[in-house]
């Protein structure tokens, strides 16, 4: 298979190329797509069919559940059971935008998109060539990031070709995601909403909106051994790239003075160790390949750079990656899901 990539500058004026891409899911074929947050790889949600060659294409693990994705509220209705009036309060706030809602699922969808949960995650896109794709497809989309499973989520096109050139017909190129990372997942099934996964909506955000909003334990630790996934990015090791990942807790000066020590060692034997911190800490770093993750005073920035730079390290041939843990506030609870999911909760605490 060939995998063209048509470049959207202008969802307008690009229109015929964007009508190709919705013409292929359609016609049950996935296509990837920029949104906001990363890319997604799509297919028509209400076909289970179209649905599983996502899964083909990514080599994604079959109970991991998928985000529909729409660019109408009105479709909202069709998907899901019923819609608490907290949650059609939050889509009203957040929508076009990185925040995933999960509800009781409708009769509609397929349980190759849910992995046969009763519930289903929606999200409007905030991407103009998203929404356009979506309403001329005319169809809910599923749709999880344009990835092989497991490996940093793609911020640009040229990471989905990295990744799935050859394995599916079309990547629209739409630039790069100014997000960066996924959506946030929010259970709205309950009382209490919960954070599943956290992502461009903040706890913050979301309790200024609803009260009250609880955040998973699974959000700071691996799922248990018979706990189910009721959202993406819950179970597997997620985000990854070739080398392994530790992650550092502790102070600027703890922190470098740790990597420098440890990078000094990996060199002296023939070996590569990867620095990924702020700007702040990587002033005091002076071995080992350093990429920076923006200003630490600036959590959107770090959350932009993040899977760029973890997939620049797969480039560089690193052996070893030593992360920087950022404080947990804001988009900065998201970032650090993230390196906690790459590094597979191998994390030091120089503190402790």
């Amino acid at each position: 298979m060939k995998t063209r990539v048509l470049t959207i500058t202008d969802p307008e004026e690009d229109i015929k190329k964007i009508q190709e891409a919705a013409d292929l899911i359609r016609a049950g074929e996935v296509v990837a797509f920029p949104t906001e947050t990363v890319y997604g790889l799509g297919a028509n949600a209400l076909e289970a069919e179209a649905v599983r060659k996502i899964f083909e294409a990514k080599g994604r693990p079959g109970d991991n559940p998928l985000i529909v994705h729409i660019y109408d509220v009105n479709q909202w209705k069709d998907l899901v059971e019923d819609i608490p009036k907290q949650a059609l309060l939050l889509a009203e706030a957040f929508w076009p935008g990185p925040l995933s809602i999960i509800l009781k699922k409708s009769s509609l969808i397929p349980e190759e998109v849910t992995a046969g949960l009763d519930t289903v995650g929606v999200r409007m896109p905030a991407h103009p060539a998203a929404l356009k794709l979506l309403a001329l497809a005319g169809v809910p989309v599923a749709a999880p990031s344009a990835n092989r499973s497991g490996k940093p989520s793609p911020t640009t096109a040229g990471h989905v070709l990295e990744d799935l050139n050859g394995r599916i017909p079309m990547i629209l190129d739409g630039g790069s995601s100014c997000v960066g990372v996924e959506s946030t997942v929010l259970d709205c099934t309950g009382e209490v909403p919960l954070i599943l996964r956290p992502g461009g909506v903040t706890p913050e955000m979301l309790r200024e909106k609803a009260g009250q909003v609880r955040i998973h334990s699974s959000v700071r630790r691996p799922l248990f051994e018979d706990e189910k996934a009721i959202s993406p990015g819950m179970k597997y090791v997620h985000y990854a790239p070739n080398a392994p990942v530790v992650l550092i807790r502790g102070s600027v000066y703890s922190f470098a003075d740790y990597v420098n020590r440890k990078a000094l060692e990996l060199e002296r034997e023939g070996k590569k160790a990867g620095i990924l911190a702020t700007e702040q800490s990587l002033r005091k770093c002076r071995y080992g390949i350093r990429l920076s993750l923006g200003d630490g005073n600036n959590p959107s920035e770090i959350a932009g750079n993040l899977f760029a730079c973890l997939r620049e390290f797969d480039s560089l041939g690193v052996d070893l990656i030593l992360a920087e843990a950022v404080e947990e506030k804001g988009i900065g609870l998201a970032v650090m899901n993230r390196i906690v999911k790459a590094a597979g909760f191998h994390v030091i605490d120089l503190e402790s």
